[in-house]
């Protein structure tokens, strides 16, 4: 892999991580290059950047980002005001293309950094400028997020289980602060406070949220500083079967067990100093000490008795949000919520023989046929202490 310095006059860059997406990454670009944001940098004198960071590709993944780029480099209306590259990296994993992103390769001038997945499309032209406008009009926000879309709410006639699915979305988009690592705006001094753990499995947005909110853990929460922009929308294709349901709650409920010891336990119990630059900290810990993270799992698992306790409120936590509800919407959301919460139960079950087995890097495929492997796993086995 070889960065290539990046424009120094980028006022945002954005980064789209990519990993074997060949049939929707191509909806996505051309999704991103109809944004009105290109337009609006024009009248501003500004400009972006947009990096393809494909990471471990083993299909056609580069060569359509590589063409697509090619054309609206040199034909999109607005051409003049953004840089566009595919930069491949051989390792794979969201959280070392995050970190290479954030770190390496995005300008160094940039006042913003938008991350987004390549399997989105964007439900308003004006998505993308909207989210770096909502920073801009609050100086307190550092992050902006815009509504995520299932597709299974542009069909009209759904069934019974995606109308199910629908409404636990409902449940999940009534929370306050809502970030969702599949499209977001981070001003990027503060994305650059944050280094992402190597082995970090999942829910990365969910410890960028908890730094962010709490400045690196050295104030009470702030949810504030997590903002919704106005006519912001991303669609994404739903988990509609069950084995494909069940996958994905296991990589949350597993990458939720890592957050959790990272924020409740190991990183506020550093000293002020290693908090102050948590940046460096954690980078030195995963160069100096490559396993520290497996330990501290490790610890955790031999004093987890049972399943359901692999982090605070695992069987709560959807009737809170129930709770938030009026009346009438509790009871109509009632069913949703009984079956959300019997898959939780079967999800926590799973993940935590997953992690006794020493299961770290998952990562469930969506498009994938049944009966496959779940996505590319790598075993790792923490050696329990005693």
């Amino acid at each position: 892999m070889k960065v290539i310095a990046s424009a120094s006059a980028a006022w945002v860059s954005l980064g789209m991580i990519a990993r074997n997406e060949e049939k929707a990454i191509g909806p996505a670009l051309e999704s991103l290059f109809r944004q009105s944001l290109f337009a609006e940098l024009e009248q501003r004198g500004l400009a972006a950047e947009i990096w393809c960071v494909a990471n471990d590709c083993t299909d056609a993944t580069v060569e359509v980002a590589g063409r697509i780029l090619a054309h609206h480099g040199a034909g999109h209306p607005h051409r003049h005001v953004f840089t566009a590259r595919v930069l491949t990296v051989p390792e794979a994993g969201k959280i070392n293309a995050w970190n290479l992103f954030v770190h390496r390769v995005s300008a160094a001038d940039a006042r913003y950094l938008i991350l987004m997945d390549a399997d989105i499309r964007f439900g308003h032209v004006t998505t993308l400028w909207n989210l770096c406008r909502a920073l801009e009009e609050d100086s307190f926000a550092q992050i902006s997020a815009g509504e995520p879309v299932k597709d299974l709410a542009l069909k009209k006639d759904p069934s019974l289980r995606e109308r199910i699915s629908l409404a636990t979305s409902r449940l999940t988009q009534g929370s306050a602060a809502q970030l969702t690592g599949q499209l977001y705006c981070i001003r990027a001094a503060t994305a650059r406070r944050v280094r992402l753990p190597r082995e970090l499995p999942a829910c990365e947005d969910g410890l960028i949220k908890s730094l962010v909110c709490t400045d690196s853990l050295t104030k009470e929460p702030q949810p504030a500083r997590v903002v919704r922009a106005r006519h912001a929308s991303h669609i994404f294709e739903a988990y509609v079967s069950i084995g494909a349901i069940l996958r994905n709650q296991k990589r949350q409920m597993i990458g939720q067990t890592f957050v959790h010891l990272l924020i409740d336990r190991y990183l506020p119990a550093l000293p002020a100093a290693a908090r102050a630059d948590l940046n460096r900290t954690v980078q030195r810990l995963d160069e100096e000490d490559p396993a520290w993270l497996r330990r501290l799992v490790a610890e955790h698992l031999r004093r987890t008795r049972w399943f359901w306790r692999l982090f605070p409120g695992i069987l709560s936590f959807r009737f809170r949000r129930l709770a938030r509800l009026p009346v009438a919407k509790r009871l109509r959301h009632l069913p949703a919520t009984l079956i959300g919460f019997g898959v939780t139960l079967a999800a926590c079950w799973l993940a935590a023989r997953a992690l006794r087995r020493g299961r770290l890097r998952y990562w469930p495929d969506k498009r994938q046929p049944p009966g496959r492997p779940d996505g590319p796993v790598g075993l790792v086995r923490p050696v329990l202490p005693g």
